[in-house]
């Protein structure tokens, strides 16, 4: 918003659209997923027209000559900075790829979850290959990583992001505001997604008795509202960003966040192994499932070495900026947090660990 209104404080846009993603998410499931679907809508659009510019200017078609794949063989492209710059990416990547987990939490909310789930994660791979691979495939092609613009955008400037460089070049009018505003609706996408999400695993953890029961409340429109209001007021650390510094505390919290969806994905990749491993322990036939994961075990023991992979790069750049102790610690912050709530909760709970020959497998 500061692209736009620099002199408007930053607490003023987190109120507002707080306010706004919870009231989609107040109003009911549907309301959630109708702001939903208009906010992916746009980004689909995006860049889907981004795509079509993109090879048409790799075509020459657009924008001049076509550079053809001299940006691929430039100095050390396309493996710039050898298997340290390639992890460094991967590390940072890494974090736009979550998200999908949350096909899973929407299901007690779907209709016919059996087809519809299965559905959904079918495409999930096409939807990663044509946005998030299609995308990068495209910028390679027209952007050199040397381009003094996009070495400046560590300055947080959307006027110099690769999709406004490419959209600039190709002779649009506002790309950068575009942009901007494509920019903004992602990140309420990614605020109201969290929000159910963060909402419904609450309510979920009430009625299995890992939460206060309070929490496991609904109202007449199927909305677990005291969960909403518990979720939406950790949502306003966020204005600890106006308060302590845009920088320090932004940083903080998506690094305590983001390494929470790490977390995730290991504790969803040894869960599927040892639900696998509970079925044939019980000698359930895999026909039961109405879907079957492709892959099984590669894939599962795969994800879940990538995700330690990831977690453990997180102190790579600081260590190699040779950052003092506490700057190689800060990535992990999250990790203490999770292990406190964890060993809290089998303390609290006894919880002991169930065997696969013991383990609930049946279908609530």
């Amino acid at each position: 918003m500061k692209y736009w209104l620099p002199d408007v404080p930053s607490i003023i846009w987190s109120a507002i659209f707080l306010a706004l993603l919870f009231g989609l998410n107040a109003l009911s499931a549907r309301a959630f997923g109708e702001g939903e679907f208009w906010f992916a809508a746009i980004k689909v659009i995006t860049v889907v027209v981004f795509l079509v510019i993109g090879v048409a200017m790799i075509l020459g078609i657009m924008g001049g000559t076509s550079p053809g794949f001299s940006n691929w063989t430039e100095g050390s492209a396309p493996f710039v900075g050898g298997g340290a710059g390639i992890l460094a990416v991967f590390v940072v990547a890494a974090y736009s790829f979550q998200g999908t987990e949350l096909v899973g939490v929407a299901a007690g909310e779907a209709d016919n979850p059996e087809k519809t789930l299965p559905k959904a994660i079918r495409t999930i791979f096409w939807r990663i290959l044509l946005f998030y691979i299609g995308a990068i495939a495209v910028i390679g092609f027209l952007i050199p990583y040397t381009d003094p613009n996009l070495l400046a955008s560590s300055e947080s400037n959307i006027a110099v992001s690769p999709f406004t460089l490419v959209f600039d070049r190709a002779g649009i009018a506002f790309a950068a505001a575009l942009m901007n505003a494509v920019i903004l609706t992602s990140v309420l996408s990614a605020g109201n997604s969290g929000l159910y999400a963060s909402t419904r695993i609450l309510y979920s953890m009430a009625r299995t008795g890992q939460a206060p029961r309070i929490f496991g409340n609904l109202t007449r429109r199927g909305v677990p509202m005291n969960a909403l209001l518990a979720t939406t007021a950790i949502g306003m650390s966020g204005f600890l960003t106006s308060i302590v510094g845009d920088g320090a505390a932004y940083t903080f919290l998506l690094t305590l966040s983001a390494l929470a969806g790490f977390i995730t994905w290991a504790g969803i990749s040894w869960s599927h192994f040892c639900f696998r491993r509970a079925m044939k322990a019980q000698g359930k036939s895999l026909d039961e499932l109405p879907y079957r994961a492709k892959f099984f075990p590669a894939g599962a023991v795969v994800a879940l070495a990538m995700c330690f992979l990831v977690i453990l790069g997180q102190a790579w750049d600081p260590v190699v900026n040779g950052d003092n102790v506490l700057g190689v610690l800060a990535p992990y912050f999250g990790i203490p947090v999770f292990l406190a709530l964890w060993f809290g909760f089998r303390v609290v709970k006894k919880a002991k660990a169930v065997k696969p020959e013991e383990a609930d497998l049946s279908r609530q």
